[in-house]
């Protein structure tokens, strides 16, 4: 049983290598008037862990610091002195919430804003897979995308905990998804989760520019309406080039830029950042289409629009998100090397056993 009053959590003392990351305990602090605490039942991994953890990331901290931007669990103290907050959360609510980085932890003090009710019927581990992933897709596709109905739209790894939930928007909305994933094993979870039609999934491969043609011609389209991209690299410039006048292209991420092992391989990543996809803007013009590029953390800092966002999203009736593999907390350097490798369908999460 872990101790009331204390917190472990993994740290990294400086980014640059996952080997720095260690399992700490410090002393838990008081929570302040506007904070709740947290004991962390599951904590979600994102790209963001990783490529913050190797330095690779603008929006790393300075200094030491815990990954983490999501997780769930059940209020353990409050910053009033009574069982009952003004903000609505009592001591053993379930909660899911989110965080700039300190998730990796067992408990965390956060201020209330960043926290939101488990949904009933879900379990902690899939609450600490909603927020970053559910905020990502509904935001892109939604707030900058502008999906509508009968439009048509690529989604990049599909089979990922944002793509999986991009594609229930998208089905939702009445329009048509274009999934695109790594590699063929991970169509199977794309039909099961989503019903879609095999002949609009699409590999990762030479042929993609081709392939892709071939999928918009069976659905009788001339191109696409919106790009929805983590992925970027040598993919970014057919899909560009495939969409529709005022095509959409929203971008948030660049796993093409992911570097394997423990530090960052600036032989191979190198190379791929000097030659990425580059846009003229006068183009962009003639051609009447629109790159939009969006880094969900900096949306922590707009508190009215990310719980406006969060609740369109849940008032949506979204379906739980898909654990796709469990790893106990101990195991975090592990899950995140995992991840890494780009191997995974759904969420990867962190369970903590208390």
């Amino acid at each position: 049983m872990l101790s009331d009053r204390v917190v472990h959590k993994w740290l990294i003392h400086k980014a640059g290598s996952l080997k720095r990351l260690v399992l700490v305990s410090e002393q838990l602090p008081e929570p302040a008037k506007d904070d709740v605490q947290v004991e962390i039942k599951a904590v979600g991994l994102n790209f963001a862990d990783i490529f913050a953890c190797l330095g690779l990331y603008s929006a790393t901290p300075a200094g030491a610091f815990t990954p983490g931007l999501e997780f769930s669990g059940t209020v353990s103290a409050l910053g009033e002195s009574s069982q009952e907050s003004p903000h609505g959360f009592r001591v053993g609510d379930p909660v899911m919430g989110m965080t700039r980085f300190g998730g990796f932890a067992t408990h965390i003090t956060i201020n209330h804003h960043y926290l939101l009710p488990l949904q009933d019927g879900w379990t902690f581990e899939q609450g600490a897979a909603f927020p970053v992933q559910g905020l990502t897709a509904w935001y892109g596709l939604i707030e900058l995308g502008h999906l509508s109905k009968n439009q048509v739209v690529l989604v990049q790894s599909a089979a990922g905990g944002v793509g999986l939930q991009a594609m229930d928007i998208i089905k939702k909305q009445g329009a048509t998804a274009i999934a695109v994933i790594g590699s063929p094993d991970k169509a199977a979870i794309l039909r099961e989760r989503t019903g879609i039609d095999p002949s609009h999934i699409l590999v990762r491969r030479k042929t993609f520019k081709t392939d892709l043609q071939q999928a918009l011609k069976l659905l009788f389209r001339d191109g696409l309406d919106i790009v929805f991209d983590a992925v970027y690299g040598k993919f970014f410039k057919p899909a560009y080039e495939a969409m529709n006048p005022a095509g959409r292209y929203v971008l948030y991420g660049a796993a093409d830029l992911m570097s394997e092992g423990n530090r960052p391989n600036y032989l191979s990543l190198i190379p791929r950042y000097l030659m990425r996809p580059r846009l003229d803007p006068m183009a962009m013009i003639t051609e009447n289409r629109s790159l939009m590029a969006f880094n969900l953390i900096w949306l922590w800092e707009d508190i009215p629009l990310m719980h406006r966002v969060l609740k369109d999203f849940i008032s949506s009736k979204p379906a739980p998100p898909h654990i796709g593999r469990q790893f106990d907390f101990s195991d975090a350097p592990a899950a995140l090397r995992f991840f890494q490798k780009g191997r995974s369908t759904g969420k990867i999460v962190l369970t903590i056993n208390s």
